[in-house]
């Protein structure tokens, strides 16, 4: 992609009420536009890193037997009061009615669609288990959105539904879920820490949220130093001691990046979705559910991974892999750059490549705020020894690379 025909403008100066720093630095970066309080356009390069999150989340559910489907947004009331969440649900549902004067609501999540999906369809006991997940868009009528892609009021959710004949089977799937859960966050940079929390209008016997530790995080979680058990400030209640050690629990920082729900029968019995067993009876399906912002998880990588000049993008999730940048605008520096962009799309690299006729100080100051992990830089001066310099945005300083060798030292 070339810098002079990408759909961007770095801002100088951001809104006063962006706090966090992630909010900041997408603002500034031009990742996203804010239509409304808690409403975000998506521009190329943030769609670039979303997009990059979403393939991650993906392959990670396809791999523990996710079957991907894509539910409607529109969900009627006669779903809900099945389950008696059209009025209960916190915060409430964005309800309104179609020409035909039919109540329906803008869904934030899906275990009515879900349930209803698998009443339809199972029969016996050797319908089970299966795993059905879907990244789309959910609705949240929030009170106050703040912190940007934190907490908004429309956002694209990975959630992934278990349908399972025991408690065991249902407890086996959790335990997989959450490697895959722990797994998504190491390619995407980050180390989460399982934690018990309550289960708010999703229900269920037991659920846990995954917690990144972030000190400027929204939530409080507390964790036992000993064994590293850890509960959300929600459930907690008023003993500081480890449920598991007793050791006395410290308080931290953190993002709630996912939630996940062990909702055993709450949805099968309300709505009638029932198999028959082994033994031959009737029984509610057991089910799980797990749930995944990828704003959310995009917010949280740059709460992470960031320094006082900009973004620091964990590789899996850049925008681009390469920032090519030549300096001077003379042919010899220019020809040579255009050799490098070609080289480096053929071996499979997504470059952004910096043609623009602007100051070094301006490319240098745009490339530390979009964050891609390696930068290289033609200029004059480089060309003069036959190289080019080579920078990773986690180094302070670049070294000088042959041209010859280039590739190698990218690749390595």
């Amino acid at each position: 992609m070339r810098q002079s025909k990408l759909f961007y403008k770095t801002k100088k100066q951001i809104p006063k009420e962006a706090e966090a720093v992630s909010h900041k630095l997408l603002l500034k970066g031009d990742f996203i536009e804010q239509v409304a309080s808690g409403i975000y356009s998506f521009l190329p390069l943030g769609w670039r890193v979303h997009k990059k999150i979403e393939q991650i989340i993906r392959e990670e559910m396809d791999a523990i037997g996710g079957q991907e489907v894509f539910l409607p947004v529109l969900q009627p009331k006669a779903l809900w009061e099945e389950t008696g969440r059209w009025k209960s649900f916190v915060p409430p549902l964005f309800k309104f009615k179609d020409r035909h004067n039919k109540e329906l609501a803008l869904g934030p999540t899906h275990e009515e669609i879900m349930t209803d999906l698998a009443r339809k369809r199972v029969q016996s006991y050797k319908d089970l288990p299966f795993y059905l997940y879907q990244i789309q868009n959910k609705f949240r009528n929030e009170i106050r959105s703040t912190g940007g892609l934190l907490r908004v009021r429309e956002f694209i959710m990975k959630d992934l539904y278990s349908f399972h004949a025991d408690e065991k089977d249902l407890f086996d799937y959790y335990k997989r879920v959450e490697k895959a859960y722990l797994k998504i966050f190491r390619r995407c940079g980050l180390k989460a820490i399982p934690t018990e929390a309550e289960s708010g209008s999703i229900g269920g016997s037991i659920s846990h949220e995954f917690a990144i530790l972030a000190k400027d995080g929204e939530s409080k979680i507390f964790i036992c130093p000993k064994c590293h058990w850890a509960i959300s400030s929600e459930k907690k209640g008023k003993s500081n001691k480890c449920l598991k050690c007793k050791c006395i629990l410290k308080e931290m920082a953190c993002i709630e990046a996912s939630h996940s729900f062990n909702l055993g029968t709450k949805y099968s019995q309300a709505m009638g979705a029932l198999f028959i067993d082994k033994d031959g009876k009737k029984k509610p399906i057991i089910m799980g559910c797990y749930g995944l912002g990828l704003g959310r998880l995009m917010a949280a990588i740059i709460e992470v991974h960031h320094d006082k000049k900009g973004i620091i993008w964990p590789k899996e999730v850049a925008p681009f892999d390469v920032h090519l940048i030549v300096l001077e605008n003379n042919k010899k520096a220019k020809t040579q750059a255009e050799k490098i962009y070609k080289d480096l799309q053929k071996r499979g690299f997504e470059v952004l490549y910096d043609d623009r006729e602007e100051t070094p100080g301006i490319k240098f100051v745009e490339a530390d705020l979009i964050g891609i992990p390696i930068r290289i830089v033609v200029s004059e001066r480089t060309l003069g020894k036959q190289s080019m310099e080579i920078k990773k945005r986690t180094d302070k300083e670049g070294r000088l690379v042959k041209i010859k060798s280039y590739a190698q030292q990218i690749i390595g």
